[in-house]
This record gives C-alpha cells, structure tokens and sequence, in this order.
C-alpha cells in the first residue's frame, strides 16, 4: 500500500481501563482490581493504562448505581451545570471522573477510554460505540476479531445523531464500552471475564503497536448500527409488563429478526409477533437492567464500513497538528 493511503493519526499518549460503572457487573470490576494488582507489583514494564474503578459506592453495596444510573451522567449540562448538596451520588461522581479522564471535549482528555461493561444478553463480546467512522477503534475492533477467532464479536454504534452522548467512554477522545455476555449481574463467570480480560490485553497490545509506528493495513468492519427499541406489552392502567421475550427469540442475539417471527409470549400463553416493516438485528434482548427502562430489546442495520490503513503521526506532523488546532481555537 502507498504511503499517501494510509491516514496518520495522533499518538495515544492516555488509555483509560475503566470498571465498576455499574457496581454489578462484575468481570470489569475483578478485572480492573486485578490490573490494580500487577501496576502495583514490581512488573518491569508498567501497564500502558489509567485503571479507574468508576462506582466505588454502587461497587461495595454490588448494585448498579446508588441513586441514577452513572452511565448517563455525562452530558456537558450534567458535567457543568449547577449542583446542589442533594444532587445525586452519580452525578457528582460524573464530575469527578471528568475532571480525572477530561475534560469532555477537551485537548486534555484522555486519548482512549475502554469502559468495561457485562450484559445478562447472549450478546458475545461487543464494543459500543458513538460512532462509525472512527477509525481507532474500529481498528481495535478488527485486530480483536483477528486475535479472538472463537468469540462471537460486534461492533455496535449508537448514532444519536443531534442528540449528545452520555456515557463515560464519551469523555475521552476516543472511546468505547467492552460489553460481554451473557452474565448475571451480581455474578462472575470464569469464562466471560476470561473473554474481557484477553480482549483488554489485546486492546493495550494494539495502542502499543500503533504507538510504535506499526502500519495497520485497512479493510472492513461490519457495522450494528442501532435504530430503536421495543419495550414489552404493558397493561394500560397498571403499566406492569403483560409478556416475556418469546423462547424462540430468547438467547438469539444478532440473529435476523423477520417481519411476523415469534417476538414475544404473553402470560396467557399468546405468541405477539413483530410487526416491523424490515427485517433487522435484535440485541440486549431481555437484558436485566433494561426492565426499568422500558427495553426488551434493541433492533439495528447491519452495514459493512470500509476502513483506511491508520499509522500513528510522526512527531513533526503532531506538532503541526496541535499549531492547527491552537489557531482555529484563536479565530473562535
């Protein structure tokens, strides 16, 4: 490949390992320790990462949040608007991990951020993101399908269009949710935090080889791109769900949901079928945490991105780089 096809990017200088985000999701929680462990051990080479335990509070008691779910915390109003001494746990600790990874938007902000994340969905190990054309991590995505042949892997992009992102993986530069399932929340399974753990490890390797100089040859992904969600039946005056996922769709992550297929099974025993206009990808079915948020499912299009070849800047192209960013910021 020609030189002039490969797209420079800047150094990852700051990499954020972050676990316990939800306090009950628990493979990013013991992994993250885990990694606390060795950077406190007498390794020759340190860990190339920021590890970050999110949810301390939510963590000890083994629930996914305390007073609001953290994960929406981090919108630029909840980070910098004003904040009483009743505010919620969450969103105070929101403004802590902002000013320790950000700020949000910043030149300051880490480079990457990994948020770790278990889902109860049979959902195999996915990386969610905002978007579908950043190329660091779509290259990560790739060089981990290459390095987990055995591990059903989905990159999932959450296209919220003119609405702003939300969750903490948000604040860096770059930034993705590892999501891994299917697990129980409250519990640990061997092998999906075994999956977690290999899949940071490769993660690290692959900042560590594109900080290197290494050229990472383009190709293509295969995008999930999100279109909406599904709440369960609910009775009207009641509002209680009236229907479970039906057991043919049950377990059948990013299998091809068809216009009229079983999609859910009411109490009484009768099959509701879904009545989109298109076959799409259902995810997150009948993901635990989801109930109190009116989810039974999501639904996305697939679509296959083609991705450039990516090499890290060299230092003078950097240092040009910055001078370009410092004077459009002057003429703002």
């Amino acid at each position: 490949m020609e030189v002039d096809e490969v797209v420079c990017l800047p150094r990852l200088h700051r990499v954020a390992v972050c676990g316990g985000t939800h306090g009950n999701e628990l493979s990013g929680v013991y992994l993250v320790r885990e990694l606390l462990k060795v950077e406190k051990g007498e390794e020759k080479e340190p860990l190339p990462a920021l590890l970050v335990l999110s949810n301390p509070r939510a963590m000890q008691q083994c629930r996914r949040y305390i007073d609001t779910d953290l994960n929406r915390c981090f919108t630029h109003a909840t980070l910098t608007g004003p904040v009483s001494d009743a505010a919620p746990y969450e969103m105070i600790r929101s403004r802590e991990l902002n000013a320790k990874l950000g700020p949000k938007g910043s030149p300051e902000a880490v480079d990457l951020v990994c948020d770790l994340h278990n889902t109860t969905a049979n959902m195999g190990l996915c990386l969610i993101a905002y978007s579908d054309c950043d190329w660091i991590s779509l290259h990560i995505f790739k060089h981990l399908q290459r390095q987990m042949p055995d591990i059903p892997m989905r990159y999932i992009h959450f296209d919220v269009s003119n609405k702003e992102s939300y969750s903490l993986d948000s604040v860096g530069k770059h930034g993705f949710a590892m999501e891994i399932g299917p697990q129980p929340h409250g519990v640990v399974r061997s092998n999906i935090y075994t999956a977690m753990k290999v899949g940071v490890q490769h993660m690290l390797d692959w900042v560590r080889f594109f900080n290197s100089g290494t050229i990472f040859e383009g190709g293509f992904v295969d995008v999930y791109t999100m279109i909406n969600h599904i709440d369960y039946p609910r009775d009207s005056e009641t509002h209680n769900i009236t229907a479970a996922i039906h057991p043919q769709l049950q377990d059948r992550d990013f299998c091809l949901l068809h216009p009229e297929d079983p999609l859910f099974q009411t109490f009484s025993g009768e099959t509701l079928r879904y009545k989109g206009n298109e076959p799409l990808y259902p995810f997150f079915i009948n993901e635990c945490a989801y109930y109190e948020k009116g989810i039974a499912l999501s639904l996305a299009r697939k679509r296959r991105v083609v991705i450039p070849a990516v090499r890290v800047q060299a230092e003078q192209e950097q240092q040009a780089h910055n001078e370009e960013e410092f004077t459009s910021e002057e003429e703002e």
